[in-house]
């Protein structure tokens, strides 16, 4: 037996396993594609029967499914040499089942949705109440059912900022960057809270991280400038800025931080 008969027999095999898991779209899309390989092969006698004896129990199996019947209640015909109009039905089952993933997909995003809204306004009204211990055990609970939504950390790190919890804050904005790194604006926010927490050379590294991902972004150097002067490094604040100004060289903010380090250094403004 060829190695595509033999795959094709392990696939028509797990259809009722599929189906005992719950699972009737790999189910269908087994029996599927088995089918298609055993009508490309020319099969001895022997062949023939085994394939449509065990074509013919996955039919069974899947016309006595409860789950699939609820999707797709119309009865799959099949008789010995019928491949291609089983083909043609499981298609169409397929296609059914498809959509109803899609479905069911949009249905989990919305209660997904409404679900993170209510744990967030709920944790925004504890901040806002002072009772900050209780918010922070809601919002712990709420990112671990999502462990992968950046989003969801930096939106909780927002609230902490709002309450002036900036170790909080930095924790969940932490976590955000790992989950991804590529999004500048989580560096310009975790900035934010060290400045706060004068964890001047954290903020510092954060800022060199997010300039991998943003070389060409003048907001990014005004930021880190910024930085500078709160740490009152007046030369890198110099620096800082000037790298703004000759991406932007509109850049007005920049301008301004530019000639206050200069100042601060006993520089001319007028001669930069």
């Amino acid at each position: 037996m060829s190695a595509e008969l033999t795959k094709a027999r392990s696939q028509i095999n797990k259809v009722g396993t599929f189906l005992k898991q719950g699972k009737p779209l790999p189910a269908v899309s087994a029996l599927y594609e088995a089918v298609g390989a055993v009508m490309r092969t020319p099969l001895i006698r022997s062949e023939k029967e085994e394939f449509a004896k065990i074509i013919l129990d996955a039919v069974l199996h899947l016309n006595g499914d409860r789950n699939l019947r609820k999707i797709y209640p119309l009865i799959l015909d099949y008789k010995p040499g019928s491949e291609k109009e089983l083909t043609e039905q499981l298609l169409n089952v397929l296609t059914e089942l498809q959509a109803s993933a899609v479905e069911e997909a949009k249905d989990m995003m919305a209660d997904m949705e409404q679900r993170i809204e209510k744990g967030l306004a709920e944790g925004k009204l504890l901040i806002e109440e002072k009772r900050f211990d209780e918010a922070k055990i809601l919002l712990e609970k709420l990112a671990r059912e999502y462990p992968r939504d950046a989003d969801l950390r930096a939106r909780i790190a927002e609230l902490f900022i709002g309450g002036e919890l900036f170790e909080e804050a930095f924790t969940y904005l932490d976590e955000a960057i790992e989950l991804s790194p590529d999004q500048i604006h989580h560096y310009n926010r975790i900035a934010i809270v060290l400045r706060k927490l004068r964890k001047y050379d954290l903020a510092e590294k954060y800022f060199m991280r997010a300039a991998e991902f943003a070389k060409s972004d003048p907001n990014l150097y005004f930021n880190l400038g910024r930085l500078y002067v709160d740490w009152e490094r007046w030369d890198k604040a110099e620096k800082a800025s000037r790298l703004a100004l000759r991406l932007s060289p509109e850049f007005v903010e920049a301008r301004k931080l530019l000639n206050y380090s200069l100042k601060k250094q006993g520089k001319d403004p007028e001669a930069a």
